[in-house]
């Protein structure tokens, strides 16, 4: 055990889970590339958690943060803020969502958590459904809705979570059905939870792709044919994009466009990738939504004029490089070389996702039964091979979760999966 390690144990909670069994120390980034404070040069298909979404020390960003440090770090929302400003009408255009408004936060569980404060403000109620294997944050109120055990601590909750079918595709009691019969029984799901609940539901929470979950989806057009349903009950629709936003999917900018026949959500929470590892998060919501609040409000830190310098700069490399249309291609060119080494790996039961946002689930050779020490396994080889993943997965599921920044080249795709296939066969 390192120095720097004993100290992190003696200080620290037992429940700041660390990955690798000998942890790593990051100390600089560079493209697509980490180093280690022992000098060893890794390729990161994780990206900090989805949030180094251009590139690790990108000169635009740096060169944004540093300006703005030098005039001025800090004021609060008490004041006007230029780049904050600048950032919302960006972020509002882009969104979808006609008549926007846009609040600013410092992660995407506080996006959550406003977003769960003016549903159950606008339409009065404190009843949230939620899908089953979903995550939403770290907060007391999201922590209280998210569907997935491993990541939710209590069951003490302000909120009357309702958790319905719909998020994961290939398990449940559903799996067997086509796309077709398989939105039809959720959305009768749906139907049937809403007749059996008292009062007036506040809002429809949901991850486009369910992140924390193990990047598992519905088919395209589920939460469309859910905010039917929901529109005829004056329910709003929550479109969770803290891991699917600004394109990483590939096909589209936001998650819910793979759901938008039935328009746009009437709130969306974002945060992660927009300020390439700075403190940003922040909900977009139509006016009449965000403006239901009674009293004042003010935020100390969301909206700080270096992170909006940053997430300004960091938008503006991502739709001039058009990394959108990178993830789709590169993204699709990994899926299907990962999906040709799933089909000779039997430790691999699935390999899903869309865009830069993969995951390849692991159970037990010829079960459905998850196999996490394996997946561990897999993780601690890919490191020695000199690459960095994620995990994730639910109920009785392990997931190997791969989202590196959306400026990976195909060369880096190909070096990343043949270490990945190493990996899988030494398990």
């Amino acid at each position: 055990m390192t120095d720097l390690h004993s100290r992190h144990q003696a200080v620290l909670p037992e429940w700041l889970a660390l990955y690798y069994q000998q942890p790593l120390e990051l100390t600089h980034g560079e493209g697509r590339h980490v180093f280690d404070s022992e000098g060893r040069r890794y390729l990161d298909f994780f990206g900090g958690i989805l949030t180094t979404m251009t590139a690790h020390a990108l000169p635009e960003v740096s060169k944004a943060v540093a300006e703005q440090a030098g005039r001025l770090i800090h004021s609060s929302t008490l004041y006007l803020n230029r780049p904050m400003i600048d950032l919302a009408e960006r972020v509002a255009h882009l969104s979808g969502i006609p008549d926007a408004r846009v609040f600013f936060t410092t992660s995407g569980t506080e996006a959550n958590d406003t977003a769960l404060l003016l549903a159950t403000a606008y339409r009065r109620s404190h009843q949230i459904l939620a899908m089953r294997n979903s995550y939403h944050g770290r907060s007391f109120a999201t922590v209280s809705l998210t569907g997935n055990r491993n990541w939710s601590p209590t069951s003490l909750s302000p909120l009357q979570t309702l958790y319905v079918h719909g998020g994961v595709r290939h398990r449940g009691p559903f799996a067997h059905l086509t796309d077709a019969e398989f939105v039809a029984a959720c959305v009768a799901d749906l139907e049937d939870l809403l007749g059996q609940t008292r009062g007036q539901v506040a809002a429809l929470i949901a991850e486009p792709v369910q992140g924390v979950g193990g990047f598992t989806s519905p088919p395209d057009g589920l939460y469309a044919a859910f905010r039917e349903v929901l529109s005829r009950h004056g329910i709003l629709w929550i479109s969770d994009e803290v891991q699917t936003g600004w394109g990483r999917t590939g096909d589209h900018f936001w998650g819910w466009q793979a759901h938008a026949e039935n328009g746009p959500p009437d709130i969306l929470t974002f945060a992660k990738g927009i300020g390439n590892g700075m403190s940003v998060g922040g909900v977009v919501a139509r006016s009449e939504v965000m403006n239901c609040l009674d009293s004042g409000s003010i935020s100390t830190f969301g909206g700080s004029p270096v992170t909006m310098a940053a997430s300004l700069a960091n938008l503006s490399y991502l739709l001039e490089h058009d990394l959108q249309g990178n993830a789709r291609r590169v993204g699709g060119l990994l899926l299907e070389r990962l999906r040709a080494l799933g089909a000779t790996t039997p430790c691999v039961r699935e390999v899903r996702g869309r865009g830069l946002m993969l995951g390849i689930e692991i159970t037990r050779p010829g079960t459905d039964e998850a196999w996490p020490e394996a997946a561990t396994a897999v993780q601690e080889a890919a490191r020695g091979g000199g690459l960095l993943l994620g995990k994730g997965g639910g109920h009785n599921t392990s997931v190997l979760r791969i989202a590196p920044p959306m400026s990976l080249t195909v060369a880096e795709a190909e070096e990343g999966a043949t270490i990945l296939e190493a990996a899988l066969h030494s398990v």
